[in-house]
């Protein structure tokens, strides 16, 4: 009795670590899908691979079955958990982050409006380099214009480059009916003017401006010039319409005429222009130059002078022209 007492014992032992054994290794499978790589399933209890242990490791395997099943649950449990504190620490940091970047934007944003385009500072500066430019554009125009004005009132006496071939000898008829060459105003100051006596209004112009002129230069500077007029129309000015002409004028004025011949050569010798721009009977025009020749006392050309010069400006320049070959003289 003893005996088959004992094998049943035995026989349930047996049937019991069977079972114990496939429920653990079906357990074992799925708390591998759960787990991590790094937590691998226990080992088999050395109790219940003991097959001589008798009834009293029963409970030893059943407490460590047990134990082995709640490891799963709370791994899961910690890592629902710590997935959970994950996502809420993201969650944290995603808000963190989003207020950051909020308050960096409206940090920019007020930074923006503060730093405008242009400062105060920098319209100042901008203000102050467009006065110095403005002050330095005038400050230098002022001392150009001073430099010209110096340059143009000092007279630049240089090497003589030669004279221009203007004057020469001639042989005409005063308004007296005289005989007349250049060598009667030899040791006189004289200015000569080209014309004709049925002029309408440039020649009356010019000889008025010319004896308005010697009376300048004599009451300022009391230098005696003679003023000459040679007619280009000799074929109506003869002596008689060249007495008449020229007492209009000044009572100084002598008034020259001639032959056609003679005439042509002498306003050759002066560089004179004239022609007949229309002929009608015996009522035309002539077409000449309007120059006025002031000549030295040896009948050389000094200066010319042409129509824009009024009574003084003509006066003026005469008595520098005079004052300055009268000190080139004196030097000499």
């Amino acid at each position: 009795m003893a005996t088959t007492a004992l094998s049943r014992k035995a026989n349930h032992l047996r049937h019991t670590y069977r079972c114990l054994t496939s429920r653990y290794l079906s357990h074992c499978t799925t708390t591998t899908t759960t787990t991590t790589s790094s937590n691998p399933p226990s080992p088999l209890p050395r109790s219940v691979l003991a097959l001589g242990g008798g009834i009293q490791s029963l409970p030893q395997i059943t407490q460590r079955f047990l134990f082995s099943t709640s490891i799963p649950t709370t791994t899961t449990v910690v890592d629902s958990e710590t997935s959970k504190n994950t996502e809420e620490a993201k969650s944290d940091g995603s808000e963190k982050s989003g207020d950051s970047n909020h308050q960096d934007d409206t940090n920019n944003a007020r930074r923006t409006v503060r730093r405008g385009p242009i400062s105060w500072l920098s319209f100042l500066f901008l203000a102050a380099t467009g006065a110095g430019l403005i002050w330095y554009y005038d400050r230098m125009k002022k001392q150009r214009i001073e430099a010209i004005n110096k340059t143009s009132a000092i007279v630049k006496v240089g090497p003589s480059m030669g004279k221009p071939e203007i004057g020469g000898p001639f042989n005409l008829i005063d308004h007296d009916g005289k005989p007349v060459s250049e060598k009667d105003f030899m040791g006189k100051w004289t200015m000569i003017y080209f014309g004709f006596t049925h002029c309408p209004d440039i020649c009356p112009d010019e000889l008025q401006k010319l004896a308005a002129a010697i009376d300048k230069i004599k009451e300022k500077a009391g230098f005696d010039i003679v003023p000459v007029f040679i007619t280009v129309d000799p074929e109506r000015d003869n002596v008689e319409q060249v007495r008449e002409y020229v007492k209009e004028f000044h009572p100084k004025l002598i008034g020259l005429t001639g032959s056609l011949e003679e005439i042509k050569k002498t306003a050759r010798a002066y560089r004179i222009y004239y022609m007949k721009t229309s002929e009608e009977d015996s009522d035309y025009l002539v077409d000449h130059s309007i120059i006025t020749y002031l000549m030295d006392p040896n009948m050389e050309l000094v200066k010319f002078f042409g129509k824009n010069n009024d009574a003084d400006a003509l006066a003026d320049g005469v008595i520098k022209e005079m004052k300055q070959y009268k000190s080139i003289k004196a030097k000499a």
